[in-house]
């Protein structure tokens, strides 16, 4: 009787983490001439109060629209207004997985704030919830933590990093330049993973991203995942493979 007990309870316990909802949460400061130490980019992209047309959100390869446009994911929200620092809200739904992105687009300015969100959700101290369609999406209980845009720990420092809270354990992926250096002690603070960082200068666009997010969603090792987003780099921007692989890496 114990054992059949024992074998219900493990099949039901296996059921449940199997079960599980995945929740990514990815920060996105705009890109932004004139607040940002970036080299200029175009006016029409580099307009950080522009989601629409921002060479992070709007445009082909930004967030927003990469994902929209890909197969595997379905906008099931958007938001535009969300608070006085987020200029709009996106919500994926993946078409085969129990799994929901939610990508925040903060105004350009306001990339400190959206750097300092970024660590207070990789330390498990952010207890936000939404709910879509009669479904509770706690953004506490994001499993993968991303960051898109410029690097602004290049310009200003953050004093106190939030601390990892209730042992969470959080992997990440920070696609901003060099960020392997830069992000390296909010990250130790946070107790979180980097799942996927860099270490030299690049180009913050959605494909990297999105390659990540697959490999990660299929539960692939580190070291596949690297791989799939380096690809994904040298697809677009015909960088050459083994640079990709240099520029982007996994783990400490």
């Amino acid at each position: 009787m114990n054992k059949l007990l024992f074998t219900f309870l493990f099949c039901l316990t296996f059921s449940f983490l199997q079960a599980e909802t995945k929740i990514i949460h990815a920060f996105v400061a705009l890109c932004d001439n004139d607040s940002q130490g970036i080299v200029p980019v175009p006016k029409k992209i580099g307009n950080g109060n522009d989601p629409d047309n921002n060479l992070y959100w709007g445009c082909g390869y930004g967030v927003r629209t990469f994902f929209k446009n890909a197969g595997e994911w379905r906008l099931i929200s958007k938001q535009k207004a969300v608070s006085a620092i987020i200029l709009e809200r996106c919500i994926f739904k993946h078409i085969t997985q129990d799994a929901y992105l939610i990508a925040d687009a903060y105004k350009g300015d306001k990339i400190k704030n959206c750097t300092e969100d970024f660590f207070k959700s990789a330390s498990g101290n952010n207890s936000d919830t939404l709910i879509i369609t009669n479904k509770t999406l706690n953004l506490g209980s994001a499993q993968l933590v991303c960051y898109v845009g410029h690097d602004g720990l290049m310009d200003f420092t953050i004093k106190n990093y939030p601390q990892q809270k209730n042992g969470s354990k959080k992997e990440v992926i920070i696609l901003a330049c060099t960020s392997k250096i830069y992000y390296k002690e909010g990250l130790k603070a946070a107790g979180a993973y980097p799942l996927l960082w860099t270490t030299n200068l690049m180009c913050p666009e959605a494909y990297t991203l999105k390659a990540a997010i697959d490999g990660w969603l299929l539960k692939e090792t580190n070291e596949q995942i690297h791989l799939r987003a380096a690809q994904a780099y040298h697809q677009y921007l015909k960088c050459g493979l083994n640079g990709a692989k240099k520029l982007l890496t996994t783990g400490w």
